[in-house]
């Protein structure tokens, strides 16, 4: 049987009773218990470790993050190199969120890996699926992206766009639900 944190990246449904979530718990508190430190910091370089220490990845020197950020679990989140997170930003990791190199993020951005069941009775579960933000893409201020979405190199989302499906390389999207606006040209 595959451990629960294959089962929740792999998009199977995960309740809350399921044997091994308390492994999904301890991260969680963990996250929940390192946040304020994160949110305290009074430096980018500070805020950079704090995050480090929460996804456990060390961020690159080129990476800068804003606080206040929020996680819920933060373990599944990779951030490339030049990347740029403003204040306010939500990042719900459970099915996985990717930063390629050179993304920015704009403020107020939240990146939603985690969905639940339509079933009333069955809607404590969860299922997930990752987010992937290609190199260069830049997400406007306020932009939501949903599970399973994945946002093309050097593509932007407007700002307050709901992004439900991917978005392809070069392209602008808007509105809600985003739709294709135009092909960006250099």
């Amino acid at each position: 049987m595959k451990d629960i944190f294959e089962r929740l990246r792999s998009g199977e449904r995960v309740r809350l009773d399921d044997p091994e979530y308390f492994k999904i718990q301890a991260v969680v508190d963990r996250t929940l218990a390192l946040s304020p430190l994160l949110n305290a910091a009074t430096s980018v370089f500070e805020i950079r470790e704090k995050l480090g220490d929460i996804i456990g990845q060390k961020l690159d020197d080129s990476v800068t993050v804003f606080g206040p950020f929020y996680t819920n679990f933060g373990r599944f989140i990779r951030i490339g190199k030049n990347v740029f997170i403003n204040h306010a930003c939500s990042f719900l990791d459970m099915g996985g969120i990717m930063l390629e190199d050179d993304v920015l993020i704009g403020p107020k951005v939240n990146l939603i890996t985690e969905n639940h069941p339509m079933e009333p009775a069955d809607r404590r579960a969860l299922i997930t699926k990752p987010i992937l933000i290609k190199r260069k893409a830049w997400i406007g201020a306020a932009a939501t992206i949903l599970p399973g979405v994945t946002v093309g190199e050097n593509a932007v989302v407007a700002a307050g766009a709901v992004v439900t499906q991917n978005v392809p390389d070069n392209a602008l999207v808007a509105g809600v639900p985003a739709k294709f606006i135009k092909f960006i040209n250099d």
